[in-house]
């Protein structure tokens, strides 16, 4: 099987950065390109870093990324605290003009984005609604493939940095109490992998979507 070649953004965040770990383990990658907006402090043979200050702005850096095969796009923020026009201009916005400039280079590519269950354009909660926009724009950019993970409560990946202190004494307890929205970023990596070696049925993946095409 051809190994592929993966753009990752958010590896300075949890879901980010359990992804890129497994990546970087996985025998399936042969090569990891973080796109982050400060630098990320890692040493590995396959992994290779672009800053990019504003992701708004992808342009000229573009065409340096037509080459990789896919772009799991775990870059977020918390809704908590922040009204609906600075949630939305972070959250559709930015994910969609990245993915947009993305897609006029590499029409090829398979875009992963991480989004959050209940995700729902129609909810009743801002951060559902925007999410919501943001998977419903992404799937008419025209990518080979494109899709929208819905994961609930993650474990981290051993060896991790960026988990709050607030989540880890928890961790344990999410399996045993909430299996069934319950998940490891393992399982979210893999099955990223898998939608761009594999494919899968449906665009956007619930919890057990995840945990089926992570098998």
């Amino acid at each position: 099987m051809k190994k592929i070649k993966v753009i990752i953004t958010g590896a300075t965040g949890m879901v980010g950065e359990g992804v890129l770990l497994h990546c970087l383990q996985s025998e399936a990658v042969s090569e990891v390109l973080m796109v982050n907006r400060r630098n990320y402090d890692m040493q590995h043979p396959k992994l290779k870093e672009l800053l990019v200050k504003d992701f708004k702005h992808l342009g000229a850096h573009a065409t340096a990324l037509a080459d990789y095969d896919a772009c799991f796009f775990c870059a977020g923020i918390s809704s908590v605290g922040m009204n609906e026009a600075d949630y939305t201009s972070i959250t559709y916005d930015t994910t969609v003009s990245f993915a947009t400039a993305l897609q006029q280079v590499a029409p090829h590519m398979v875009f992963n984005y991480i989004t959050g269950a209940h995700t729902d354009s129609n909810g009743k909660q801002m951060w559902q609604k925007v999410k919501g926009r943001t998977e419903e724009a992404l799937m008419q950019l025209g990518f080979a493939g494109q899709y929208n993970f819905r994961p609930g409560f993650m474990k981290p990946v051993k060896g991790q940095r960026n988990v709050r202190w607030f989540f880890k004494p928890v961790i344990a307890l999410f399996p045993l109490l909430l299996p069934k929205q319950s998940l490891t970023l393992h399982q979210v990596g893999q099955a990223m992998i898998h939608a761009v070696t594999k494919g899968y049925s449906k665009q956007i993946l619930e919890i057990k979507d995840i945990k089926i095409l992570a098998r």
